[in-house]
């Protein structure tokens, strides 16, 4: 495996204050001092962004965006281009997350738009996938990643080449937020398929390259068993990132 480092990246959503990102992560860089087996990245709101990049210079910390959209500019009222982010200090977006595609009407077609914008501007993106509870129950996991999968990286597709720097992110929609996660055996087992459809589509070295995040309730008391995993490259954390304990625990899970 080329995976490298496992990514623990914290989506902190619509949540905390200016002030207490800022404290935030200068909390959980000092708690990182002694750590350098992972890369941490954290995403807070848009209005965020530049006090939190300022906050983490010089500490080892990734700033990544929530989303962009996929014009460079233009007439579209309340949204961000890749460009402005990147500005303010941004080198990941997270694209495609499941309730941007269930809250706010994303399709894969327009993921896919907002991948191509990110990649543009030099942004990394974290392009998240995962099947609902129903279509879990109807043994539709698998069909329904897939179309996920061709429908956002289409692009990459029809080019038949895709940057090996991308990152996936399977969340199964739900485990995100309701306390329930998916077993480390039910996890690897979409993961070990998204790497193997990596494959088929572009070949050994970027599917054996790209790193895939799992994400849905991950927690320090759960987070070694699901990394331990052979196809599980890093978490894509949700509530837990937002207290710095909780957030280092994960970053931490290898030393347990």
């Amino acid at each position: 495996m080329t995976h490298g480092k496992p990514l623990i990246a914290g989506n902190w959503k619509m949540n905390l204050t200016i002030g207490e990102s800022v404290q935030l992560v200068h909390t959980i860089a000092e708690g990182m001092s002694r750590n350098v087996g992972v890369e941490a990245l954290v995403a807070p709101p848009f209005t965020h962004l530049s006090e939190v990049n300022q906050a983490l210079k010089g500490k080892p910390i990734l700033l990544g965006a929530q989303d962009i959209y996929w014009e460079p500019s233009g007439a579209y009222t309340g949204e961000v281009s890749a460009s402005m982010v990147k500005e303010v200090g941004c080198t990941h977006v997270i694209l495609g997350h499941s309730e941007r595609r269930c809250d706010f009407g994303e399709t894969d077609d327009t993921v896919n738009l907002k991948v191509q914008a990110a990649m543009t501007e030099g942004l990394i993106p974290i392009v998240c996938i995962g099947e609902t509870l129903d279509e879990r129950e109807q043994d539709r996991a698998f069909e329904v990643i897939r179309s996920q999968l061709d429908g956002s990286l289409k692009k990459f597709r029809e080019e038949n080449e895709i940057p090996s720097n991308l990152i996936l992110a399977y969340e199964p929609v739900w485990a995100i937020g309701t306390g329930k996660t998916a077993s480390p055996e039910q996890a690897q087992e979409i993961h070990r398929y998204i790497r193997q459809w990596l494959q088929e589509n572009f070949g050994d070295a970027p599917g054996l390259a790209i790193r895939i995040l799992y994400g849905g309730s991950v927690k320090g008391d759960n987070a070694k068993e699901l990394l331990s995993q052979p196809d599980i490259n890093g978490a894509l954390v949700g509530g837990a990132s937002l207290e710095a304990e909780s957030f280092l625990s994960i970053i931490r899970y290898d030393e347990k």
